[in-house]
């Protein structure tokens, strides 16, 4: 049960941020404000999207990228964080889990997720 207050805020910062349809297999890039000590950037993360979970504010989903020498990095974001600055759906992938966590044992063309075709 939560605060009639708390529940305003929460509606309030759903409200301004614009999030496209997503779900698990399909492949984001991510603008990612990184703070440096007073300058600030934006990099991109591209990768698989492996799961999401929560619901409302409290909502999260984890990134999946190979990265330099084929190692496997994943980063968990908060859907609403202020910290992402763009967000983009590059392409939408066929599978048939809502979590995709079986992709960390596999690698190279085995780890490779079918496109939704429309």
């Amino acid at each position: 049960m939560k605060n009639r207050y708390i529940a305003s805020f929460e509606a309030a910062q759903i409200a301004e941020k614009q999030i496209p349809q997503f779900k698990a297999g399909d492949t984001v890039k991510l603008g990612v404000e990184i703070k440096e000590g007073e300058k600030k950037r934006i990099q991109l993360f591209e990768g698989i999207v492996i799961a999401r979970s929560g619901n409302g504010v409290d909502s999260t989903f984890t990134v999946r990228k190979i990265g330099a020498n084929s190692i496997g990095v994943e980063r968990i974001f908060p859907l609403y964080s202020e910290s992402l600055k763009s967000f983009d759906v590059v392409r939408k992938g066929r599978v048939r889990r809502a979590k995709l966590h079986f992709l960390r044992g596999l690698k190279g063309k085995a780890a490779r997720i079918k496109e939704l075709k429309k």
